[in-house]
């Protein structure tokens, strides 16, 4: 990455100094050009009013000058002296622009200007030392560009060797760090600059690594135990009923078999529901009306016989999948009732742009340092009730799960008769 970042540097420099290199080559040698016409015309026009005259009277007597005075037939009428010994009788080139040629062996540039009586003045200007001057600015360019590339690339490994040094621990640390190791953490330098951002922003990914790695691992650990439970039960009654048949009847062991097999039905479907909201699976959302569902809740478990209060259901209706939906308020309800001593309300109150559900039970409540914990899969706090009663420690992860998928919260916290309840908030359905 070193080399490929300081070749790259090179490169861009090189162009730019290359680019810039040409740029100054051309302008000074425009300037150059167009300062020689101009001080050529200059000398020309003053040339005119000392020599214009009739014959070209003065022509004759110059001297280091080129200057000759051209008649309408093309003829030379007059000629300075360096003219005469470097051109003879060969006339120079006239033109109205100025132009550049030779003149024994040497460059000049000529610039013509026209008399009135039709004859035509011209002045060749010896261009040498600009020639000269140009050369010299070419070899400096041509030596200090790549001078200056060197240094730039010489430079350039240096400071980059230098910035990507952090990266390179950084990269041989992470490289290092494996699933048994995501314990480990890569040293924040400390410049406070963007590789410190980097080395802290990959502490903090290796954090939510070992965070996910860990409730990976709790959580299958606890669905084995979950699973080996129901499993054991039925292994255990066959086991019996083979061993001694008399005292086990083929009715019973069917309906251990099916207990134990909805049983393992229903953890199973559970944790593929829990693993489908992990994915964020996208889910089937339309208009629900809350107040149906939570109806519905009422209505079966005052059909099992119980105190349930609805009074407090409004209308309402929210964005949602309904199967999941449904789902989520059952569990609520089935949590209520396993705590309750006698009495469950649901209510439904929608306000300022929310639905609100809330179901409260008079139970025994959750403690304050527990109220997030029971959210978390396979969590039961009353460690000591039986698996029939107490579930399977899913319900409320669900819920939650559930909750979240469709935009909303679910938390809990005192119910009016000091139990527990559960407040779920969802948008408004638009």
């Amino acid at each position: 990455m070193r080399g490929r970042t300081t070749l790259g540097a090179t490169v861009v420099v090189a162009v730019a100094l290359l680019i810039g290199s040409f740029s100054f080559y051309g302008v000074l040698r425009s300037s150059m050009h167009e300062n020689t016409v101009r001080a050529a015309e200059q000398r020309l026009e003053q040339l005119s009013d000392r020599t214009g005259g009739p014959g070209g009277r003065g022509i004759d007597a110059l001297d280091d000058e080129i200057l000759q005075l051209i008649g309408p037939d093309g003829s030379v009428r007059a000629a300075s002296e360096d003219a005469r010994e470097k051109l003879g009788s060969t006339p120079l080139p006239i033109d109205d622009d100025p132009q550049t040629t030779t003149v024994d062996g040497d460059a000049v540039l000529v610039v013509s200007e026209e008399l009135d009586d039709d004859r035509t003045l011209v002045l060749a200007v010896a261009i040498d030392d600009d020639a000269e001057t140009l050369a010299t600015v070419a070899t400096l360019l041509a030596i200090a560009v790549p001078l200056l590339l060197l240094l730039v690339a010489v430079t350039t490994w240096l400071v980059v060797g230098r910035a990507l040094r952090p990266v390179e621990r950084i990269r041989e640390e992470v490289d290092g760090i494996t699933a048994e190791r995501l314990h480990q953490r890569v040293p924040v330098p400390e410049t406070a600059d963007e590789i410190a951002a980097l080395a802290t922003t990959m502490n903090g990914m290796l954090d939510r690594l070992d965070a996910a790695a860990t409730a990976q691992r709790r959580f299958v650990s606890d669905a084995s135990h979950e699973l080996r439970s129901p499993l054991a039960t039925i292994r255990q009654h066959a086991e019996l009923a083979q061993a001694h048949p008399e005292v086990t009847s083929i009715g019973e062991l069917a309906e251990v078999v099916s207990e134990e097999g909805l049983r393992l039905q229903g953890i199973v479907e559970s944790l593929l529901l829990l693993a489908r909201l992990d994915e964020g699976a996208s889910t089937r959302g339309e208009a629900v009306d809350l107040d149906d569902i939570a109806l519905g809740e009422v209505r079966r478990l005052r059909a099992a016989g119980l105190d349930v209060d609805g009074s407090g259901i409004a209308a309402a209706r929210v964005h949602a999948d309904p199967r999941l939906l449904g789902q989520l308020v059952r569990n609520l309800a089935d949590n209520a009732v396993r705590h309750s001593r006698g009495r469950v309300a649901i209510g439904v109150v929608p306000a300022d742009g929310h639905v609100f559900v809330m179901v409260e039970d008079d139970g025994a409540g959750v403690p304050l340092e527990e109220r997030e914990r029971i959210f978390e899969r396979f969590v039961r706090l009353d460690e000591a009730r039986s698996r029939d009663t107490g579930g399977s420690g899913l319900g409320l992860a669900i819920a939650r799960g559930i909750a979240v998928s469709a935009g909303g919260t679910l938390m809990v916290d005192d119910s009016r008769w000091s139990g527990a309840r559960f407040v779920l908030a969802l948008p408004v359905a638009p």
